[in-house]
């Protein structure tokens, strides 16, 4: 499916511009797939200042974003991803996924000077709520929790902006705070241009099945969301997991972080050898569960 990626430094709207284009296509007829950064922080069970503080905990959500907006390719509806997306590697990276997708990409900028942007972050006032006990983590966005001036001076140091030149930032819409949204040249850039061919390095290796993928994904995440139990009430030791004959061993070393950076060296592992033969859903728990085991130290 085409995809804009949004962009831009804090505080500068980026959630309020996706808001406005997903209005918009919508009121076009076209099926649109919001994937916020703004809800996949609390969902991960990080605090958005800490979050941001570590870039190991920023490499497990860019990671998660870009499966989601893998699984949801097609060639008709739109993926927005509403996110800072400020290291132009990672936009590249989706540049990479898009056009072996053969699909269309634009980037849209929105473009806001840092004095401005420290203005509009201090108007947010909500508090930085993680889910509690039976509170389901959908609900939550930070869009309107505030940033630190640690923070927010950190994450504006190492924003790469984009630039028309870059072809992985192409084509390239700018909006500063005070314009209207170009919907319509957003449009075109996605459904009146042709998809750029993929060349070797996007088709090599190639892409996993996408309904394949998601069904990986979800099995391993019910398994971490039951670890993540178990920890939470320091059941440590042998847990058995549903499909799998083998136990997990619960250890007190383990954490959501490396619970994640697991599931995406296994996702890999399981994306490159389907491309001879697919392991059967049915095995993955089992499967999984052994590579938990065999990656884990502690006790």
């Amino acid at each position: 499916m085409p995809i804009v990626v949004i962009t831009g430094l804090p505080a500068s709207g980026k959630s309020t511009r996706a808001r406005q284009l997903q209005e918009h296509l919508a009121g076009l007829g076209k099926k649109v797939y919001l994937i916020s950064e703004n809800e996949a922080v609390p969902k991960a069970l990080f605090e958005k200042n800490s979050f941001f503080g570590d870039s190991q905990k920023e490499k497990v959500v860019r990671s998660d974003l870009k499966s989601e907006a893998l699984r949801n390719l097609n060639k008709e509806d739109v993926v927005i991803l509403d996110a800072g997306n400020y290291i132009k590697g990672y936009r590249y990276e989706l540049y990479c996924i898009t056009k072996s997708a053969r699909t269309t990409q634009c980037t849209l900028f929105c473009c806001i000077s840092q004095e401005q942007a420290w203005s509009f972050n201090e108007q947010r006032q909500e508090p930085d709520e993680l889910p509690g006990d039976g509170q389901t983590t959908q609900l939550l966005n930070n869009s309107n929790v505030p940033y630190t001036r640690e923070i927010f001076d950190a994450l504006c140091m190492r924003y790469e902006e984009p630039h028309s030149n870059s072809r992985w930032d192409c084509p390239l819409t700018v909006a500063l705070p005070e314009d209207r949204l170009d919907v319509e040249g957003i449009y075109r850039a996605l459904y009146e241009t042709q998809p750029l061919p993929p060349n070797q390095s996007t088709q090599n290796p190639p892409l996993c099945a996408t309904n394949y993928l998601f069904e990986l994904d979800n099995i391993m995440q019910t398994i971490i969301k039951e670890i993540l139990g178990a920890i939470k009430i320091k059941a440590f030791g042998q847990l058995r997991i549903e499909g799998s004959t083998s136990p997990v061993k619960v250890t007190t070393t383990m954490n959501a972080i490396q619970l994640n950076r697991l599931r995406q060296k296994f996702i890999t592992s399981r994306c490159r050898a389907s491309q001879t033969a697919a392991t059967p859903l049915a095995q993955v728990p089992q499967m999984f569960v052994q590579f938990i085991n065999a990656n884990t130290i502690g006790c």
